[in-house]
């Protein structure tokens, strides 16, 4: 059983996306773990030790994530330690990587507008297709500017937030 990472990172890139044969998408996004600790003589910060991963999503995490992160960004993270290998010129090299299960900006930071993705919507309404990607013959879908008018989550626009709960 692969460890288990979660903790907070900044990404040090913006991520990357990319497409495999098959089509699927899949992210490469660079992150740094630092302990960062205020020293009580000086009450300055000081930054500790720094850990460097490359974390790979895949699909439609893929996607959203290279839609909504940036370089410098605090994040989230959760995912599982792998080692990656390969060799180049006859010498073999490893190094750890991060498979990522789940991706958010940190809101402490941040202000983040949710909406649900194409995919998402597709899914809600008997679509069935799995991810983002548009299948032969079909046209992809694109976020709507407003959401629907029976989504019990929706704001009032006119008064910019709503009075009654959704349920």
């Amino acid at each position: 059983m692969l460890p288990t990472l979660t903790g907070v990172g900044r990404l040090t890139a913006d991520p990357e996306l990319r497409f495999t044969q098959s089509s699927k998408a899949v992210a490469s996004i660079a992150l740094a773990f630092n302990s960062r600790r205020k020293n009580p003589q000086t009450g300055e910060w000081e930054d500790g030790d720094v850990f460097f991963i490359r974390g790979t999503a895949w699909e439609r995490l893929a996607e959203n994530a290279t839609e909504t992160l940036a370089k410098g960004m605090e994040v989230l993270v959760t995912g599982e330690v792998r080692t990656e290998s390969w060799e180049k010129d006859g010498q073999k090299y490893e190094r750890p990587a991060l498979l990522i299960r789940s991706i958010a900006p940190n809101l402490a930071f941040a202000v983040a507008k949710v909406s649900k993705d194409a995919a998402s919507q597709q899914n809600a309404q008997g679509g069935g297709q799995r991810t983002g990607r548009p299948q032969q013959g079909q046209t992809q879908r694109t976020r709507p500017t407003s959401p629907p008018a029976d989504d019990p989550w929706a704001v009032d626009q006119a008064n910019g937030y709503s009075n009654e709960p959704p349920f």
